[in-house]
């Protein structure tokens, strides 16, 4: 399967990170780490408010993605558990409740990756 382009690559990021918010997500972060990581592009970290709300986002993110051509190759973790990795190649979202995003910090472990978009 061909990797995206860069320019792809963010417009995909993008419309993940509109879809998050048109779906009340919160403290949705787009982080541009093409400088700093040799197996993805760009990371989308949000929050949501419970299990059903992630299961939601997934499906939607999941559901958008794919019909602009972006394929989902892995998918760790479970609404359940309060964080789920949705590995679509050039393009990593990351789902988490509060807490368990609190406890990851994602974007603290990746500090020079460049903020491109933060809805809150």
């Amino acid at each position: 399967m061909p990797q995206l382009t860069t320019f792809e690559s963010s417009e995909i990021a993008r419309l993940a990170l509109d879809v998050a918010s048109d779906k009340q997500a919160y403290d949705v972060v787009m982080l541009d780490i093409r400088e700093v990581s040799d197996f993805t592009d760009f990371f989308v970290i949000l929050t949501g408010n419970s299990s059903r709300h992630l299961s939601s986002l997934i499906d939607d993110i999941e559901t958008a993605l794919e019909s602009r051509g972006a394929v989902l190759h892995h998918r760790e973790g479970s609404s359940d558990s309060g964080w789920v990795l949705m590995d679509f190649g050039d393009l990593i979202v990351h789902l988490f409740r509060d807490q368990e995003r609190d406890y990851y910090d994602i974007e603290d472990a990746w500090p020079r990756g460049i903020e491109v978009i933060r809805i809150q």
